[in-house]
């Protein structure tokens, strides 16, 4: 069996974006100081593919960091050529970029379906008018919409990138983000918890005392909510978080913020404690042993970091968990008492969950 897909990487740091968002140094982000070239871009796909394993599924190309479709149109043409012509020889199968919302037009688009681009990522960050402007974004939340629509008109794949905790953010307006997005229906979206990079307004505001950051469990709270509701309408999340690199650490170019290396599992195991906690609130669970069943990729998940899922219902509930691997469905969990086996189908909990909270559910 084939290894799953392989994405090439190609870093623009800053090219093509006319603002200066609070949040952004792509330099520091990208782990890349100077702008990339033709040529580096040619060595750094053939040196991928030199590594790739011959049964990989899936190569892409995907090009990083500044909104690729704010350069100059030449320059596009010329970075694009260059990778056109690997996917034409069948070295690779897809082509990804990354932009901003307000540099999308009939012009643009028909210019990257002529280079066979297949992914057009936007950066949308937030669709509260007050948080782009207090962000610097210099778009608005039409121009999203505009954007979206005109991709989705041209055929293109639709990906949607989006921060929480920018300047003026609440978890209310992030929620309402994550709602609004859903109802725009992309392929798929990226989530990022705002981190203070050095050399960027951002720093200023933090050191003014003018914004102060989520802390880490802020952001697994408002990241859990909206990975919730990601989950139930059938939004893949691809990635919460920024990549660690050298430079994003904390102790490194993160001066402040709710950085995790691994976030997405924290944010993943609160799911499910939050699905076992209704479960067991549910059933009225207490001061028992309990045997899960579950499939052997969702352990970690229930057990949480450093066994703190256990740790909770142990305190709380006085109740003892102990795991069991097993065959079942991602989307099945089997709680064994003394008495009963329960099957608990994790969507119609994270649907009594979302009901719960208020949540608005969309069809």
């Amino acid at each position: 069996m084939g290894t799953r897909k392989k994405i090439i990487p190609i870093f623009v740091p800053h090219k093509g974006c006319p603002h200066d968002c609070v949040f952004c140094n792509q330099k520091k982000i990208a782990g890349q100081i100077k702008d990339i070239t033709a040529t580096e871009i040619e060595e750094t796909i053939d040196k991928f593919l030199e590594t790739i394993p011959i049964d990989t599924k899936e190569i892409e190309v995907a090009f990083f960091g500044g909104s690729f479709t704010g350069i100059d149109v030449k320059q596009q043409e010329e970075f694009l050529n260059i990778v056109y012509n690997y996917k034409k020889r069948g070295l690779i199968d897809k082509i990804r970029l990354s932009t901003r919302p307000d540099y999308i037009n009939d012009f643009i688009l028909a210019l990257l379906k002529r280079y066979n681009v297949d992914i057009i990522e936007l950066g949308v960050q937030s669709l509260d008018e007050e948080v782009l402007i207090k962000s610097n974004r210099g778009h608005t939340v039409n121009d999203v919409i505009d954007a979206v629509n005109l991709i989705k008109r041209w055929d293109f794949e639709l990906g949607l990138q989006f921060m929480i905790g920018l300047p003026s953010d609440t978890k209310e307006k992030a929620i309402n983000t994550a709602l609004n997005i859903i109802n725009l229906k992309p392929d798929f979206v990226r989530l990022y918890p705002t981190l203070v990079i050095k050399d960027t307004y951002l720093e200023y505001m933090y050191f003014a005392k003018k914004y102060k950051p989520l802390s880490l469990e802020e952001a697994i709270d408002i990241c859990t909510d909206i990975l919730i509701l990601f989950k139930y309408h059938g939004i893949p999340v691809i990635r919460i978080g920024l990549q660690p690199t050298e430079n994003i650490s904390l102790g490194g170019d993160v001066l402040a913020g709710p950085y995790h290396p691994s976030i997405r599992q924290l944010v993943e195991s609160n799911i499910y404690k939050i699905i076992l906690e209704e479960f067991i609130n549910e059933n009225k669970i207490k001061n028992v042993s309990i045997l899960i069943e579950i499939n052997s990729k969702l352990v970690s998940n229930i057990v949480g970091q450093k066994s703190s899922n256990v740790k909770y219902f142990k305190d709380k509930y006085n109740i003892i968990i102990k795991l069991k691997k097993s065959e079942l469905p991602l989307e099945v969990l089997k709680v064994h008492t003394d008495e009963i086996c329960y099957e608990l189908v994790i969507r119609e909990y994270i649907e009594k969950y979302l009901k719960r909270k208020g949540f608005i559910l969309f069809k």
